[in-house]
């Protein structure tokens, strides 16, 4: 459906693409995957033809529909969510696109509420969910996403990576989320060093078959260098020598005329740097006690017993909503409670690495002057070396902040927590925006780090390497989990690694104590207990049968609209209108689907009602 031949390109004075090629074929889900600067956002770029190739050309087939999603922000007109979300559908088919806007919408966790509301009024976050929602309503041929995930919760994205492993159309997707590329794509493309190789299988096995490449390549390429060494020796040794000089500028000619081969590229220029190493704190870095929080009415934390120790490395987990954001602003001092205590402990030093860069980055400073605008006051010149580290060089140290990328972002905030080193460290989603390259560095530099670590993020791959105890949230209650990742996922006896992060738990861990005092009630009799049981089982019952039913109409959905799409492809096709008899039967066929398609929406709706209801009575 879409090829790239012998494509070359050049942006500021650097070579970005030399004479590369590939293919993407209907249906195909590929991951592009390359460091900081390498040339992803431009081959977006020429694929959606707003840049043109300096040699090669790219073509695709006739009528070929794109979608995009950008990284940073996407334009929103005087409209509504449910307007935005269908701005991309044909007006006569408008009426049908709508159910399936509100499922999208749901999904991507909008409230109905929230479908009228003016777009404009969206943070950029959510602007850019509604966006995703329009391009998945408008189902085109071919999606290309540039970090999709970076604005997406983790229930989110977990609905999401589920609804793109039935879409219909291929995929192009720039992500540094290994889980993420793991569960979706069938092939990875690489930009390295000006070349574009593609591997098959997820990323995982793009890992392992790059590595065997690069070991196949260093064997030919050292059996080679040896060859010539050998015959460049001979041909020294006799060349002077008369009776031996014809084969000795023989041997020289072999040499020439040899196909050399290239030696394994050096590793992409990306982020290296540790933490310098803090003051030592006391054993309790922090401690929360009797802590009252919540937002407006509601009740977040009632009485929340909580403590840090020195060296302690824990990350947060549980169900959206549940505090993991909250309970880390609290511990930064960037929420005030409403009542107990906040005690910092002796000597601790904190640093807070925001979710949304913009809470702790003037957005008017220069990136020079946020670097310099610390209480440690550092020298330009030691700014300026650690910015050049983080790919801040020249004239980029006087962008405004407020231009920069989501990843530059978050480069910059890890430069101001390395000019001001923290003993106890507070962490929101610090992967977001970063390429993989700088995430293994930050994960390299944590490894080191000889402070206290609490943090909360949706890369797995993050957690495993950093987190040494995990502490579970949910209902204002907090379980700790006293050993890593997988024994947190052994103890729950999770099912997906990912989907455990926003499991709603009981307090399975043997000696767990709530985190939250509760309202004192008198004892209840074995009686009570027991038809609250009861009515408390029926309700879940209840729920979970209406939750099957909803997954269930949403499963018949999206078969009934992947056929549609089938048929209509079908009928467009020329050859089709040769044969009557088929012609008409797929006519038939679409009214029937067309029909069906209404009448399962309508059961979908009351079906999702009545789920929001017994939710809704369940939690009461």
């Amino acid at each position: 459906m879409l090829s790239v031949s012998n494509v070359s390109k050049t942006y500021a004075g650097r070579t970005l693409f030399s004479g590369v090629s590939f293919h993407i074929n209907r249906g195909e889900k590929i991951g592009l995957i390359g460091p900081n600067g390498a040339g992803k956002s431009t081959l977006f770029s020429l694929l959606l033809r707003e840049t043109t190739p300096d040699d090669g050309q790219v073509t695709m087939e006739k009528g070929l529909d794109f979608g995009f999603l950008p990284q940073e922000s996407a334009p929103v007109d005087d409209m509504t969510v449910l307007e935005l979300a269908t701005s991309h559908v044909h007006e006569h088919s408008r009426w049908e696109a709508e159910p399936k806007a509100k499922r999208i919408l749901k999904g991507l966790a909008f409230r109905e509420s929230d479908f009228d509301r003016n777009a404009r009024t969206l943070s950029g976050g959510w602007v850019m969910r509604a966006h995703l929602a329009r391009l998945l309503v408008q189902e085109p041929d071919l999606l290309l996403l540039d970090e999709p995930t970076n604005h997406l919760d983790l229930e989110s994205l977990i609905w999401f990576q589920e609804y793109l492993q039935g879409y219909p159309g291929a995929i192009l997707m720039i992500s540094h989320d290994r889980e993420f590329l793991n569960a979706l794509t069938d092939a990875i493309l690489e930009i390295s060093h000006s070349k574009i190789t593609r591997y098959r299988g997820n990323y995982d096995d793009y890992v392992r078959e790059k590595a065997a490449r690069e070991q196949q390549m260093l064997g030919a390429f050292e059996n080679q260098q040896r060859e010539i060494a050998k015959m460049q020796q001979w041909a020294d040794r006799f060349k002077a020598k008369a009776n031996f000089a014809s084969r000795a500028q023989d041997k020289l000619k072999m040499i020439d005329r040899m196909e050399k081969l290239e030696g394994p590229a050096t590793a992409a220029k990306t982020v290296k740097f540790r933490f310098p190493q803090p003051p030592r704190s006391g054993q309790r870095v922090m401690t929360l006690k009797g802590l009252e929080f919540g937002y407006n009415d509601t009740p977040i934390y009632q009485g929340l017993d909580f403590e840090v120790e020195r060296g302690q490395r824990s990350v947060l987990v549980g169900p959206n909503g549940a505090g993991k954001s909250t309970l880390l602003k609290l511990l930064a001092g960037a929420l005030t409670p409403k009542g107990g205590k906040r005690d910092l402990g002796h000597n601790v030093k904190l640093g807070y690495f925001a979710q949304y860069r913009g809470d702790v980055l003037n957005m008017k400073h220069t990136v020079l002057q946020s670097a310099m605008d610390l209480p440690s006051r550092p020298g330009e010149n030691l700014c300026r070396t650690l910015l050049g580290s983080f790919l801040f060089h020249g004239d980029d140290v006087f962008k405004p902040v407020g231009v920069l990328s989501g990843g530059e972002k978050s480069r910059l905030a890890l430069v101001r927590l390395l000019l001001d080193p923290p003993n106890f460290l507070l962490m929101d989603e610090p992967t977001t925006h970063l390429d993989m390259g700088s995430i293994d560095a930050l994960i390299g530099a944590l490894e080191d780090y000889e402070g206290t670590l609490v943090f909360i993020s949706h890369d797995v791959h993050f957690i495993r390497a950093m987190a040494k105890s995990v502490i579970h949230i949910s209902g204002g209650v907090l379980t700790p989990y006293a050993g890593d990742y997988q024994y947190f996922l052994d103890k729950t006896k999770a099912t997906s690694a990912r989907e455990a992060l926003t499991a709603n738990l009981t307090n399975s861990q043997p000696g767990a104590a709530s985190s939250s005092k509760r309202e004192f009630s008198p004892p209840k009799s074995k009686e009570q207990k027991r038809l609250e049981a009861e009515a408390r089982n029926a309700r879940s019952k209840a729920r979970k049968d209406l939750d099957q039913n909803v997954a269930k109409i949403d499963a018949e959905l999206a078969a009934l609209d992947k056929r549609k799409l089938e048929v209509v492809a079908a009928l467009q096709d020329p050859a089709t209108y040769s044969d009557t008899v088929k012609f008409r039967a797929l006519s038939e066929e679409l009214q029937k689907l067309e029909s069906t398609i209404v009448k399962q929406t309508a059961a979908w709706e009351k079906a999702a009602e009545e789920l929001e209801r017994a939710v809704a009575a369940e939690a009461s």
